[in-house]
């Protein structure tokens, strides 16, 4: 096994001049190898960075040079750091520059999760020519919905955490010398971290009393709850035709862009910029969740040896994938294209696409005697079409909101923690209506996109409703499998809000993303219908003002439809036991 040397801050000159620098890894032999390069905003220098989803050491081992690189402004590179903006033109440059080193052949592949997932598809998006393959981990595909919004709710809990914790502390440190405002936030930013979920009950959240120096971007995002230019110009999935490299895609049915992860899985192997892109997709999910991935600890649910790293091996398999788009070596190309683990079994399995073939798409109506609030209530759920049914109402109150319990969160779980958990507690509020089939004869496999479709009416012009899958055992522990949320006023369209005529029954699209699950037999498959979800989003206040702009705060009274003419439903991708 060679030596490997390992350079530091290595200076990367960008086109307009200003310097990024990197860490370099590689093997001490004479040969020109392929590049790996990693760009990152948290600090090259942290064992998280370089060595997390890819032991930086370990592919230098296997024949690689591996590059990993602080993002302009962050840490050892000079500039100022804007979020989003620079990264593609930056990574295309880095990228080329890596390409005509002596040390090099020519060929580079991304790597990294999250942040240093954006960087990989941002970069993507300008074609650069010496790119041949990316592995982005737990990352998104839009970075408005799905990333800063979802549904047309503020990802409050992930942007403030986010901002907090992993962004603004260094950029005020950087500028504190020259900035009195900075020092002054710092020591607001410092001082609140422990009291974070305290912070996140502050209205307006144009006012939020930190950022500003440290992260003025935070406000930027207020500024464009629409998908305009300003997100369009940072979209993935409007540039999926544009890139024409294959990617590994490996996420979480818990991480907080699982979403994204499946659609630039499913949109680069429909529109991708060439063949091999098309063919080279490749769409891994565990039941991991983001904060601390691929572990089999998620939330209080423990998935199994098979879901952990070591049996997992991400490492492995992401050096064989560049192994044959790099190198050329086969290996890689006779895995299947999709491999999922599937909860409630708790066994991996490979598939051909995605959804799955043969997916049978069922829908579960929803049904009471008017009485569905809480767990306690009457409401079911069944394959049964609904005739003359009453509706199901409730109160929902800005001040007093459905609180997250678990799910697809990020980014510190000190604060909040993502994954499964039991969601009885929640169920014992009567602002949150329970639905649930009767327990099952047999196994049920439930694997692919969850859709819920309500007819619901509100007292408010604008208001959020919110939708849940939960598996329900013989004992009545209640676990979270995924969910969703949709604000009325972009009900209709990401770009121009409608706001809602109260008392009129309107149609409401909950996408609540994906997963794969096997309710065994006896469980109960149950879905949880409310008007909130704090602090994962922010709370709607329910006037139908300008977002994010005043204080104010007013009750709803929330009517869920499920009658003849307004038969509300989940549709569930039920999987057939022999296919």
């Amino acid at each position: 096994m060679p030596r490997i040397i390992v350079e530091r801050n290595i200076e990367v000159p960008m086109r307009d001049g200003c310097v990024l620098r990197a860490d370099l890894f590689r093997p001490d032999i004479p040969d020109k190898l392929p590049v790996l390069l990693n760009r990152t905003p948290y600090n090259k220098a942290m064992p998280m960075v370089y060595s997390g989803t890819l032991d930086a050491l370990r592919a230098a081992e296997a024949g690689y040079n591996v590059m990993v690189q602080d993002c302009r402004g962050r840490f050892a590179s000079d500039g100022v750091w804007n979020c989003f903006t620079d990264e593609a033109r930056d990574g295309y440059d880095t990228i080329e520059w890596a390409a005509r080193q002596t040390w090099a052949n020519g060929n580079v592949g991304t790597y990294g999760a999250s942040y240093m997932g954006a960087t990989q598809w941002l970069a993507a998006t300008n074609a650069p020519p010496s790119l041949k393959a990316m592995a982005p981990s737990i990352t998104a595909s839009d970075y408005h919905d799905g990333w800063t919004y979802q549904g047309g709710a503020f990802a409050l809990f992930f942007n403030v955490s986010w901002t907090m914790a992993a962004l603004a502390p260094a950029r005020l440190l950087r500028e504190r010398a020259d900035d009195p405002a900075a020092v002054g936030e710092l020591g607001t930013v410092m001082s609140s971290l422990d009291s974070m979920r305290e912070k996140m009950n502050f209205m307006p959240l144009k006012q939020f009393p930190m950022f500003s120096a440290g992260a003025p971007f935070f406000f930027d995002w207020l500024e464009h709850p629409a998908y305009d230019d300003y997100w369009r110009a940072l979209s993935i999935e409007e540039h999926h035709a544009a890139i024409n490299v294959p990617a590994l895609n490996i996420g979480g049915w818990y991480d907080i862009f699982q979403g994204g992860t499946i659609r630039n899985y499913s949109g680069m192997r429909s529109r991708g910029g060439s063949d091999a892109a098309r063919a080279g997709q490749r769409l891994i999910i565990g039941p991991w969740n983001h904060a601390v991935p691929f572990q089999n600890l998620v939330g209080a649910v423990d998935f199994g040896f098979r879901s952990s790293p070591v049996s997992v091996d991400i490492d492995g398999t992401t050096l064989r994938f560049f192994d044959h788009w790099l190198k050329g070596k086969a290996g890689a190309d006779a895995e299947a294209p999709v491999r999922i683990f599937v909860m409630g079994t708790n066994n991996w399995r490979d598939e051909k696409d995605w959804p799955l073939p043969g997916t049978d798409f069922r829908r579960y109506y929803l049904h009471s005697r008017g009485r569905a609030n809480s767990m306690y209530g009457d409401g079911a759920l069944s394959t049964d079409a609904p005739s003359a049914e009453p509706p199901d109402s409730f109160l929902y109150n800005p001040l007093d909101p459905v609180p997250t319990v678990g799910g697809g969160l990020c980014c510190y779980p000190g604060a909040l923690q993502g994954g499964a958990f039991d969601q009885q507690a929640v169920e014992h509020r009567a602002d949150v209506l329970v639905y649930s089939t009767e327990p099952l004869p047999e196994d049920l496999e439930v694997t692919g996109p969850i859709v819920a479709i309500l007819y619901a009416s509100s007292s408010a012009p604008d208001t959020d409703f919110t939708a849940k899958l939960v598996d329900v055992s013989e004992c009545g522990t209640a676990l979270n499998l995924t969910d969703g949320i949709i604000r009325a006023r972009w009900r209709n369209s990401r770009t121009t809000p409608a706001m809602l005529t109260p008392g009129k029954v309107e149609e409401f699209k909950i996408d609540m993303w994906s997963t794969s699950n096997v309710f065994k037999k006896g469980h109960r498959i149950r879905l949880e219908i409310s008007s909130s979800n704090f602090p994962r989003f922010d709370r709607n206040p329910n006037t139908g003002h300008q977002q994010f702009a005043d204080a104010e705060i007013r009750p709803a009274m929330q009517t869920i439809m499920h009658n003849h003419t307004f038969s509300s439903y989940l549709t569930l991708p039920l999987i057939p036991a022999q296919r």
